[in-house]
């Protein structure tokens, strides 16, 4: 009787220990009781075994998942760091592809001057629309156009006025119409002289702004000749004189 009772205990202590340890292993609890064959423990009165050394093990669990807790956050700190790492490392070649490309161009054509710097200015002079046709830009690096019966060189605006511009078509023309209904088809542009007779008060109050806008930053240099009109002589004072006004 004696062994089927040590028999029967320390199979329930075998049982219930493996039980429980399964469950150490998995939750790290350290309060274990556990019943092995010679383990040297005092078994109770309901068979089972409080072992000293289930005790040890429970703690040699609970440090295993301590070191893994303090191994997964010291993971995510340094898995933090190197991502900040890169964003300021991508933030860098963002700004050096943004700016440093800009520096490079703008060193490569610093030594390139502009038609209009290339260019002397022009002596004041009038216009028939034959001759202002010659300054499109195409023919010759200067560029004219005419508003509201003033000629204006407006080379240094090249990149609106010349062939390739938004407004090109203005170049070498009487720009007036275009700029009152503005239109930018050939429509807007007459061959023969445009009195603009036909304009409303709305539209040729346009054209007297549109005229003083180009009078602000654009060097005038003559009118534009009705049919039969003479040209006027400007003296190189008078020229001067003029200059001088628009600087």
């Amino acid at each position: 009787m004696g062994g089927v009772g040590r028999g029967v205990g320390e199979g329930r202590g075998r049982g219930g220990g493996g039980r429980r340890w399964r469950a150490v292993m998995a939750a790290g609890d350290g309060d274990v009781k556990l019943g092995t064959l010679g383990s040297g423990s005092e078994s109770s009165s309901d068979g089972s075994s409080e072992s000293p050394g289930g005790a040890g093990a429970a703690a040699e669990g609970g440090g295993w998942a301590a070191a893994a807790l303090a191994l997964l956050t010291g993971g995510g700190e340094m898995l933090l760091n190197v991502a900040l790492v890169a964003l300021v490392l991508l933030g860098a070649y963002r700004l050096w592809v943004r700016w440093g490309r800009r520096g490079l161009g703008a060193g490569a054509g610093a030594g390139e001057e502009s038609p209009a710097a290339s260019l002397p200015r022009m002596k004041k002079r009038d216009f028939s629309l034959e001759q202002l046709r010659q300054y499109d830009g195409s023919r010759t690096p200067r560029i004219l156009l005419a508003v509201n019966g003033k000629v204006f060189d407006v080379t240094k605006g090249s990149k609106f006025y010349g062939p390739a511009g938004p407004y090109g078509i203005f170049a070498g023309r009487d720009a007036s119409r275009g700029l009152a209904t503005f239109c930018l088809d050939k429509d807007a542009l007459k061959d023969e002289y445009d009195d603009l007779s036909d304009l409303n008060a709305v539209q040729m109050e346009s054209v007297r702004e549109w005229e003083m806008q180009f009078k602000e930053k654009y060097d005038y240099v003559g009118r534009l000749l009705k049919p039969g009109e003479e040209p006027s002589e400007y003296t190189d004072e008078e020229d001067t004189k003029d200059h001088n006004k628009q600087d």
